[in-house]
């Protein structure tokens, strides 16, 4: 299996830390993408991913999964390890749905207002711009931040006792947000308390 990605970015981040909860970083081969290149926008890059986006994954088959949560869910199933999407129907929709809760509500909109509202990865790569959406999507992802909290008040990880494919998404949003300097509200402190237990993760150490 092939990973192609951009380390650092905070979707490739996503997969990454599935592949070291499971234990399978050294199984895979990473390949890297020139985004700032504009590689993701070829046409050859297209073919493979008409999402063009970061990252995607080349199977034994040579098929190609892009979509993050799409490949969280292959690895989860392909390799040994912790369950990352749960293990019960009510187990899978809970996770499922608090990813996509965090997936929406923070990457999505944090990434909305880095490529916005913020020079973002520069004029070259950075077209039809829109500065007032991208302040309206700040406000969701604090917003969100603060739905997180309140949920993680009663919960030790956003779908219950286990950590999961939404605690990476989050967490994930979490550092996205910090690199385009949207401070997390310093009273969230159940938010602020899970973010240190997941940092603390062999996983997400790096």
């Amino acid at each position: 299996m092939k990973v192609f990605d951009i380390e650092g970015f905070p979707n490739p981040a996503r997969v990454r830390i599935a592949l070291a909860e499971k234990g399978a970083m050294d199984q895979v081969e990473f390949v890297p993408v020139d985004v700032m290149g504009g590689e993701h926008r070829t046409e050859a890059y297209r073919a493979r991913n008409p999402d063009a986006t970061v990252p995607y994954v080349e199977l034994e088959d040579g098929s190609c999964l892009s979509q993050c949560t799409a490949i969280t869910e292959y690895i989860d199933g392909a390799f040994e390890g912790p369950e990352l999407i749960g293990n019960s129907p009510t187990e899978r929709a809970r996770v499922h749905m608090m990813n996509l809760r965090a997936e929406a509500g923070l990457v999505d909109a944090v990434g909305a207002y880095f490529h916005h509202a913020t020079p973002g990865l520069g004029p070259d790569l950075e077209i039809d711009q829109n500065a007032e959406w991208g302040l309206k999507r700040k406000e969701v992802a604090l917003n969100t931040m603060r739905y997180l909290d309140e949920v993680l008040a009663s919960n030790t990880y956003l779908a219950g006792d286990a950590f999961s494919m939404a605690d990476i998404t989050a967490f994930a949003g979490l550092a996205f947000a910090d690199f385009a300097e949207i401070e997390i509200p310093a009273e969230l402190t159940h938010l602020a308390a899970w973010r240190q237990r997941v940092a603390a993760r062999p996983s997400c150490a790096n």
